[in-house]
């Protein structure tokens, strides 16, 4: 069985209680904010639990049949808008490197094998010979990570009612739930990223890297912008806005750390994010929003503000840091989801254009 993020420890040891605790006290809690209607610690509780139902946050913006959610804004005019910007020809990758000492979730596994070594051959008077990987992952929630419109919902009555488990647009579990891929909200709807993007180095701002719990406020968003020489007028409809913590320093060489938890955003700046109509956020950290959430009822409310109520994308486990010593923090940033029918998000090297 497939095992959420939500459900994961420390990345070695899948009975590390940290994920799973923070998503059993908010099964517990019933908060009406909760994205806890997945995990295997709280499942239990999710089931008997009752939620006080929200009120609807669908039909979006973009129709009651919408599944592209916050892509909508890639339009030709905006991908015209974000040529524009570039100026230097610059290009530099984002993502992470996949390898099978990343930091990993739970059980979660990374596998390449090469078949044979060589898989095949020799073939013909030349000798050809050739080499296929297998690969065993969960392709869209591992490393540098694409969250797709199905991998958040929200219950919104009877925990063990998939009518109740609702998604993007309303859509709810009894069609979106599938043993073979979703059956609606697949990251195959979603449409590649062309747009002006704006980097936050909070970490930058603030001259420390903030641990695990801390919750990045407006203040924080505001100051880091002034001291960058921008303003939150810069961003416009369809932007993507992305975090740098300074929590990125502890991949592969700090893992149980790094997945313990995080500084992030938190409520306050996801609904300025969403005022702000971004296509997209992310972050140098697994979830990009705080974890542990400052009210322990609460369990990745950030996730369910953007994702489920809004469309908007996240892309988490990113890496800033030649954009930071090269002092860009304006770039188009170019992300094509994989295509996987079905799926609930995409692996992938994301880049930035200056």
């Amino acid at each position: 069985m497939r095992r959420s993020k939500f459900e994961a420890g420390d990345g070695t040891d899948p009975q590390s209680p940290s994920r799973r605790d923070f998503m059993k006290t908010a099964a517990i809690g019933a908060a009406a904010g909760s994205a806890a209607f997945v995990g295997s610690g709280g499942s239990d509780q999710l089931a008997q639990a009752q939620t006080t139902a929200p009120e609807p946050w669908w039909p979006s913006r973009w129709g009651a049949d919408d599944e592209a959610g916050a892509s909508n804004w890639m339009t030709p005019e905006k991908t015209l808008e974000a040529a524009s910007q570039i100026r230097e020809g610059k290009v530099y990758k984002i993502g992470r490197t996949y390898e099978a000492g990343m930091p990993l979730f739970g059980a979660r596994v990374f596998a390449v094998r090469i078949p044979g070594a060589p898989t095949g051959g020799p073939y013909g008077q030349n000798n050809l010979i050739y080499n296929d990987e297998f690969l065993a992952t969960e392709v869209g929630q591992v490393g540098t990570q694409f969250d797709g419109l199905g991998h958040i919902g929200l219950v919104t009555g009877d925990a063990a009612d998939k009518r109740d488990q609702k998604y993007y647009n309303g859509f709810d579990g009894s069609i979106v739930s599938g043993a073979y891929g979703l059956g609606k909200l697949g990251v195959e709807n979603v449409k590649p990223f062309f747009t002006p993007a704006h980097l936050i180095d909070v970490h930058g701002s603030l001259g420390e890297m903030k641990d695990a719990g801390y919750e990045i406020t407006l203040a924080d968003v505001q100051g880091a912008l002034s001291k960058q020489g921008m303003s939150e007028g810069d961003i416009k409809s369809g932007d993507a806005v992305f975090f740098n913590t300074g929590w990125g320093s502890l991949w592969m060489k700090n893992n149980d750390r790094f997945n313990s938890g995080c500084p992030g955003i938190g409520l306050e700046v996801a609904r300025w994010l969403i005022d702000k109509e971004i296509s997209i956020t992310g972050a140098d950290t697994w979830p990009t929003e705080v974890v542990p959430n400052p009210d322990p009822n609460l369990a990745f409310p950030v996730h369910a503000e953007l994702i489920t109520k809004n469309g908007i994308f996240n892309h988490e486990n990113l890496f800033f840091d030649e954009l930071i010593a090269d002092g860009k923090y304006r770039f188009v940033y170019v992300f094509a989801p994989t295509p996987i029918k079905g799926g609930t998000g995409s692996a992938g090297s994301p880049i930035a254009i200056t």
